[in-house]
Formats: C-alpha cells, structure tokens, sequence
C-alpha cells in the first residue's frame, strides 16, 4: 500500500521512530493507525478482495514477478533497511532479500499452477453421469501479524502466498521492523497490485483486537510468542488461524558425524541473527565418546565469531533487538548458573550486543532449558546413546525443527521418524529452510504450515463445479 493511502487510513496524529539496535539512532518514523478508525481499514480490505478475485492468475502472477525483479534489482537497499531496523549484519540481511526474491516468485508460480484438481465422479457407483472438478477460491479478507527477525522475507511468506490465491490483506508488521514491510507493499503496488489489496496498519493491542474480532478476516496467519498467539486465539473467533509460535531447536551429533562439518553448522546454527531465529540451534546433544573433542572445536569456533556492529562487511554476530530482550536472556543464564550451570564461553554484552554464549549443565528445570532462548546462547549436553538423545530432543512441550549429524543411515533414519518436529535435519544444522517447503511446529500452538504452496492452500478454499450429464 502505498504510503498516501496509509496515512489517509490514519485519523490520529500520532508518530514513532524507528531507532538501530546496534546505536539507538532513528531510522525511520512510521504514523500509528487509530483504533477508531479500523473500520476504514477493512472497508478498504473489504473492497480488496473485490480486486484481488478479480485479478486473473496470470495477473496475480505478473504482479508477484515484477516485485520480486524490482527488491532484486534494489537488493542493497533493501539489505541496508534490514541492518538500520532489526540489526542483522550485512551479510545476513542480504540473503534474506534473496528469500524474499525467491519467496515471491515460488507464490507466483503457485497462483498459476495450483488452481484445483479434476475430480473422478464416475469412479464411484451411482455418480457414472457426472463429471466435474474443484477450484481453489480466495479466503477473503487475512489478518497477518508478523515478527522483527526476519522483517521482510516473513512478511512475504505471509503476503505473497495470499495474493497468489486472490485474497486482500491487512498486515501488522512489528513495530520495531516496520520500514521493510512498508518498502514491500511499496513494491507491490509500484509492480500493478491494486491499493485496496493490501493493507498496512500500525499500531498497539487495542487496532488488533478490533481487526482480529472483525467478522469479516476469515484468516488470521501470525508467527510470534505464545502468550501473544494465545491471545489471539481466544480473540479472533471462527477463523482460521495459521500460526508459528517459536521452537527450542535440538541437535543431535553422534559418534561416527563428521564433527568438524557438525561444529561448523552448529555454531552458524546457534548464533546466526544474533540466535533471534525460531529455528536456531538451541540444545546440542553430543555422543559422549566425542563429546569433549566436539566442545573444544566449538568453542575455538565460536571464538572466531566478530561480534559489532551489523552494517561492517565482518561482522557475525549483530545485536539484539532491544535492550530488554537482552536482559531478559542474560537473566536466563544467571538463573542457569545460580541453579549449577556452567558458562564455557560468552555471558557478556555491550548494549543490545551480547556475546555468543556457551553451556553446559544446564538443569532440566531451568527457563534456558525449557523456553526458547531468541538469542546468542547455545547449550551443550554429552548423552550416551541415540535413545538417549531422542528422548531428551521430545521432552519439551514444543517444537519446530531439529538435527542430527551421522554417518549411519539407520541412526539418521531413525531420528527422523522419532523426532517429534515439523522438520528434521540430517547432517544440517536445524535453522536450514527453503522457502518452497512445508514450516511448522509439532505439539503444542502447532497451527498450520509455512511455505510457500502449503501457505497458499491454507489461504484458499476448495470449490466443487459437478456437471450432471
């Protein structure tokens, strides 16, 4: 949307600045939408889908192509907004505009090919005479709600898919990235996409509870915390509701891996984003008869880590993204250590910058155990046998991917049919994804998948034409 009609959506004079996480500069300033006037914004929605639907898939597509051509050929600004507002080094964020690049076009290629399927009537007794198929029709209007850590290829696995299906779209992004989703949606219209199909609101609780209880959002797609998708769950009502709700990400590296092949990816893994990633590697769970070889090699390889500030060519590991969200992990370790945990390396920071953390003896009972960490903090455990490992991988309520390093395909085979994830990594760090691949949780807040087709079937819904000869 562009921003003319973004502030015209806005009845309040109300502003706030978007500041760096590595230095508290402003970056940008964004007008905060009026509770009052949410009715605006889905009447405008409301008119969206009208257009959406209108479009023709091939349409749909061309618009989807041509964004996707127009961040490509501006990558580096767009990689430049990622370092300013969430604090990704340089490097990351340019490959997270590459997703985005390829996010886009993967919804483009959905909104041609996945239409419906012909349906067999007269494979079945009683229906010789009809003949007929399914369509895949747009949801309506939907609801997306997405994170700072990846504040422009998330907020395209969440639009692109939607669009790809004829659907309007009224998006939140966090208020502490918003500037990348705004300089997509920019994108989108500046490639044909009509005003009123996507929508940009900015604002507090009260602007989501009003969308969110609205009956006219038929879907409701947020990635984010539990206690927030809580929340949403009990507010929003009949819809559907798509949601990725964190993970606690383990990996399993067992006596006949490749270990340096395992430390290499396990330390990219755990402090990729300065660890603000769901499906960071969070517990490592190392054979014992190479357990201490395997933390040495850690540890000197996460001494290499450069740690600074995130628009420097050299730098690994950024800050996070707000000051409490450092002390809140920091309090995590202390209680850790106070509760006989060792720190092997790290458990410092300047500012928003903390230091890649390492540990070991981490209690069961403890919050760096149970919860997700979303920072620089990795735990190692030595365990004595696969069944051990398995076990202690499925002891959290809560999951997204997971790992293990093996030369042994019955090993590797078994943990994939054992491990309780939406993915399994084999000889792969848990954080890989492609964006064309199936994304979510197992257990409990799992609610639907990512990706790019499986999002797209979750924004559409089937339609029976049958034909009576």
């Amino acid at each position: 949307m562009s921003e003319t009609l973004i502030a015209d959506l806005s009845t309040v004079d109300s502003f706030q600045d978007v500041t760096s996480p590595y230095d508290n500069r402003t970056v940008g300033t964004i007008q905060l939408s009026d509770p009052n006037d949410v009715e605006n914004v889905l009447a405008a929605a409301r008119a969206g889908t009208r257009a959406s639907s209108a479009l023709s898939r091939d349409a749909r597509g061309r618009i989807l192509e041509r964004a996707a051509k127009s961040i490509e050929e501006r990558s580096e600004v767009f990689a430049r907004t990622i370092v300013d507002e969430a604090g990704k080094t340089i490097r990351q964020a340019r490959k997270e505009v590459l997703r985005a690049v390829n996010t886009l076009r993967l919804s483009a290629a959905e909104a041609r090919r996945n239409a419906g399927e012909v349906i067999p009537f007269d494979a079945y007794e009683g229906s010789e005479d009809r003949h007929g198929w399914f369509s895949r029709e747009p949801l309506g209007i939907i609801f997306a709600i997405t994170p700072f850590n990846d504040p422009l290829n998330l907020v395209a696995h969440k639009v692109g898919p939607a669009i790809a299906g004829g659907n309007a779209v009224v998006l939140k992004p966090s208020a502490l990235t918003p500037l990348s989703a705004q300089m997509l949606a920019t994108t989108l219209q500046e490639a044909g996409l009509p005003d009123t199909v996507l929508t940009l609101v900015h604002g507090g609780r009260e602007v989501a509870r009003k969308i969110l209880s609205a009956p006219d959002v038929r879907m409701v797609s947020f990635t984010g915390g539990f206690s927030t998708g809580e929340d949403i769950a009990r507010t929003a009502g009949l819809k559907k509701l798509a949601m990725d709700l964190g993970g606690n990400a383990p990996v399993i590296v067992m006596d006949d891996a490749e270990l340096q092949k395992a430390v290499e990816s396990c330390v990219s893994g755990a402090f990729w984003a300065a660890g603000q990633n769901c499906v960071g590697v969070q517990r490592i769970l190392v054979h014992s008869r190479v357990y201490q070889e395997f933390k040495e090699r850690f540890l000197a390889e996460t001494a290499r880590l450069v740690v600074g500030d995130p628009g420097d060519e050299k730098t690994d590991v950024g800050p996070m993204i707000t000051s409490g969200a450092a002390a809140e992990l920091l309090g995590k370790i202390k209680q850790a250590a106070e509760q006989g945990a060792v720190v092997l390396a790290g458990n410092r920071n300047s500012g928003n910058l903390v230091h890649p953390t390492v540990m070991e003896n981490v209690p069961d009972d403890s919050r760096l155990w149970q919860e997700e960490a979303f920072g620089p903090v990795v735990m190692l455990r030595p365990i004595d046998s696969l069944a051990e490992a398995l076990e202690v991988a499925n002891s959290i309520s809560f999951s997204l991917h997971a790992g293990i390093f093996t030369s042994s395909l019955g090993s590797a085979m078994d943990a994939a049919k054992q491990i309780q994830a939406g993915g399994v990594m084999i000889n792969d760090s848990s954080d890989y994804r492609f964006d064309g691949m199936p994304f979510g949780g197992f257990k409990y807040g799992s609610l639907g998948r990512e990706g790019v087709r499986f999002a797209y079937e979750d924004m559409t819904q089937p339609k029976v034409i049958c034909i009576k000869n």
